[in-house]
């Protein structure tokens, strides 16, 4: 077993320290949240006072935050974790930031000789908290490898998808198809209640038809046609619209630099900015049906 130290307790983070626990690893956390800290420590982790506290010792240094800045600051930026971490450390970043700034942090620390890939995540908070995550790693193989020992752990599916940055590119290209599918499953099944359909009965036909896909299937956003989803919750908890929104403008940040076409990715982000402007930015993204259904 390993000694793990993980930064970043929230939604997604905190489940997957604690699968770290149940694995039996040693693990030291650091959040400024201290409830979500305090929730850690009941469940057998160790509390780390300060943030360099997490490298004391470790096998592996997860994160897990907000944006490219925030992993930039707590590595390479003053008294960052690069100057703490061992070269017998591998740093994996699950944060979900621009494909550049993993790649500034990666470099950086290899200049010191520390290990480092890029392992966003997907499956939501439900995955976190059930262990089957899928990661994305962006590295060399070796580092691709010792990353797997853990991260199996904490996730159920682990795909190499390339060089350090190649992690954080194929994570936007899925979150931006997830939006896009949510929108239009939402908009279908929307026309259908308005000319007098059952959801239940709409979503059955179509997920046996063509028009199947994920967001019908496990995350259908209309209220109670399935149980133990945001959408039969008021659209809570799982993954904001905020989050989502940021994912697209990742997303649409990368299609800029290769000149990739994205119509349906940028319209995308437009449903979502307008949902933030309508103040339902903390709700579940699957909160789009209510740009359809509330009239």
């Amino acid at each position: 077993m390993a000694q793990v130290g993980f930064i970043g307790l929230g939604n997604m983070g905190g489940p997957m320290a604690i699968n770290l626990l149940k694995a039996g690893h040693q693990v030291c956390v650091f959040d400024l949240n201290p409830e979500a800290v305090a929730t850690l420590e009941a469940s057998g982790a160790t509390k780390a006072t300060v943030v360099s506290d997490v490298c004391r010792e470790a096998d592996y240094v997860i994160s897990m935050l907000p944006a490219g800045k925030h992993v930039r600051a707590v590595y390479t930026g003053d008294d960052g974790l690069i100057n703490y971490l061992s070269k017998n450390t591998q740093v994996i970043d699950c944060s979900t930031i621009d494909a550049e700034s993993a790649q500034f942090v990666g470099n950086k620390l290899a200049e010191s000789g520390i290990s480092f890939v890029d392992a966003p995540v997907s499956g939501g908070v439900a995955g976190a908290a059930a262990g089957t995550l899928t990661f994305i790693v962006g590295g060399n193989k070796a580092d691709f490898e010792r990353a797997h020992v853990v991260l199996t752990n904490m996730g159920k599916n682990i795909f190499h998808a390339g060089d350090i940055g190649a992690g954080q590119v194929a994570k936007i290209c899925n979150n931006m198809l997830l939006s896009i599918l949510m929108a239009g499953t939402s908009e279908a099944l929307q026309m259908g209640v308005d000319h007098g359909l059952d959801p239940k009965v709409l979503s059955e036909i179509m997920l046996n038809s063509s028009g199947r896909n994920w967001t019908l299937e496990l995350y259908n956003p209309c209220p109670d046609v399935l149980e133990n989803v945001p959408s039969s919750n008021g659209y809570k908890p799982g993954f904001m619209v905020d989050l989502m929104a940021k994912d697209l403008g990742l997303a649409m940040q990368s299609a800029q630099q290769t000149n990739s076409a994205t119509p349906m990715g940028a319209l995308a982000k437009n449903l979502y900015n307008l949902m933030q402007n309508q103040g339902k930015g903390s709700e579940d993204f699957s909160a789009i049906f209510k740009l359809y259904s509330e009239k």
